[in-house]
Order: structure tokens, then sequence, then C-alpha cells
């Protein structure tokens, strides 16, 4: 990558060299072809190291929760957690004008069937998203938004907030099934098949990253089959995920559920998106709740 911020080579002349340079390896995760040699030798970059090994960061509870760790500059996967002190609804959709109209509908029939979760314990408030399942007030979130324990709360998109039970949950799969009472006009979601999904399909993510509620990003499925970490078979999409977005929706421009947000990687324990995030598939997802609700 140029560093577009370093100082304009002086205008002299250099000697033309004996045979051309050798090209550059562009070594490391993701290649990078490197930068050229400027005339100052301060502002030449430290070489890249080889490829490091990954590991991956859920997308939703406390960040002093976070599975961190990692040498600066490594790539990182962490699954996204959040303190929820942030609460300004925001939507953010593409820019590109031949989507645009399209994924506005997307978003307008998707929206109410997102919530925001909140689990609040001895050590604090853990903060992520989840999805509406049924008028009864079924919601499914990931296991790890709710693994610091303590009081369940629900956020609808409307703004109505009511307190939420555990229905079971699957560790394993980092699947969550809330329970909420008392609440009436809710919408459920529809659930898609991830069995037709294609790399390069358009995808729509659901979530309250850092606690922003509403929020909508837009990309493409950049690959399918993932494994990171205990998981596998994981859709990897370039729709900016980040803390607070694990439990939401990621959504076909049908408007229907393909996965449910579960991690990114990142380069390193506190950052945040990088373009490489990770959904559970919906298909393995509707087999958790089935057994789930059968208990």
């Amino acid at each position: 990558m140029t560093d577009t911020m370093a100082r304009p080579a002086a205008a002299v002349p250099a000697p033309a060299p004996a045979e051309p340079p050798e090209p550059g390896s562009g070594a490391g995760w993701p290649p990078v072809a490197p930068p050229p040699a400027p005339a100052d030798p301060e502002t030449v970059p430290p070489p890249r190291t080889r490829r490091t090994a990954r590991r991956v960061v859920a997308a939703g509870a406390a960040l002093a929760l976070m599975l961190g760790g990692g040498a600066s500059g490594a790539l990182v996967t962490d699954r996204l957690l959040d303190d929820g002190t942030v609460a300004t609804a925001v939507r953010v959709v593409p820019a590109s004008t031949s989507t645009i109209d399209s994924l506005s509908a997307v978003v307008a029939g998707v929206s109410p069937s997102i919530v925001t979760v909140t689990a609040t314990g001895t050590g604090g408030t853990s903060l992520g998203s989840g999805v509406v399942l049924d008028a009864d007030g079924l919601i499914l979130t990931n296991a790890h938004v709710i693994s610091s324990g303590g009081s369940l709360a629900v956020e609808l998109a409307d703004g109505r907030t009511a307190p939420a039970t555990l229905v079971g949950s699957d560790t394993g799969a980092d699947i969550a099934l809330l329970r909420v009472d008392g609440l009436t006009g809710l919408t459920p979601a529809t659930l898609g098949s991830d069995a037709t999904l294609r790399v390069g399909d358009p995808v729509v993510a659901f979530g309250s990253p850092l606690g922003l509620e509403g929020t909508v990003t837009s990309g493409i499925v950049s690959a399918l089959d993932r494994s990171v970490d205990d998981m596998s078979g994981l859709i990897q999409t370039d729709a900016a995920i980040n803390h607070g977005n694990s439990g939401g929706a990621l959504v076909d421009t049908a408007g229907r559920v393909v996965g449910i947000n579960v991690a990114i990687a990142t380069t390193g324990q506190d950052e945040g998106s990088i373009g490489l995030g990770f959904a559970i598939p919906v298909d393995t997802v509707r087999a958790v709740v089935e057994r789930l609700t059968q208990q």
C-alpha cells in the first residue's frame, strides 16, 4: 500500500540500477504490494512480517469480556461485545444508485424485527442484538451476548422495552432463545435459507453496534463455509459488523434472514470492522431453535 503521507522525493536523479529490482513478495495476510522507496530513509515503512495466526472474536457482550490478545498487527477475530453506553439511533444505507431503492425497502421491512439485548449482572452490562421469531415474544440472539448472566432485557425497534427470560441456549452453536411477555405488535422476521447463497450475493447486516440501535450496513457474501476457532460453516461478509452486532440478522435482498451475525476479524483487540465479518447460517440456526423449543 503506497504511503500517501510520505514526503515527495527530492528532484535529484537517481542512478539507474544495474538490473531490474525484485518485485515485492507481498508476504502476509492479506497480500499487500510494497511501497516505493522514498528519498528520506526515515519514511521507509518497516518490512511486513509473514502470515500470522488468526483468532476469532464474537460480536456482542461487554467489551471488558472480549476474547482479545494477539500482537499488534496480527489478524484477530473476536466475538463482539459492547457496554451499551451509547443509544443514538442511526441508519446507514449504501450510496450505490443501483441498489439504494431496493435496500431501502429491505431496511423498512426488516428493521421492526431487530431488537437490542442487554444482560446486567454483577460484572456490568453487556449488549448485543436479537431477532424477533414470533409474535408471542420469542427472541433469538447469540449465547455469548447473555453469557455474563444477570437480568435480561430487550428493547424493540420502536423504543419499547421489557424484561426477558432465558428459554434455552446452545453455547457450542452460540445460539440463545429469550422470551419477553407483555409486548404486543411484535413483527417476526422471515427466515430464509442459506442453501441458495452464492459468493457475491448482496446482503444487509442489522444490529446495535456500540449501542447504536437501528444500524444497517450492506455488503456481499465474501465466502462460504468458513471455520473460525471452534465454529465452522460460517458465512463471511464484508458488510460492516462491530461490537454489539452479535445476534443481529444478516439478510438477503428479499428481506429474508440468511444468517446471524456472530464475529469479526480485526487487526487488534480494540479495533472495529475491517470488512471481515462472520454469520451463523440460518439453516443451522433453525435446527438449533427447533431443538431448544422442544426441550
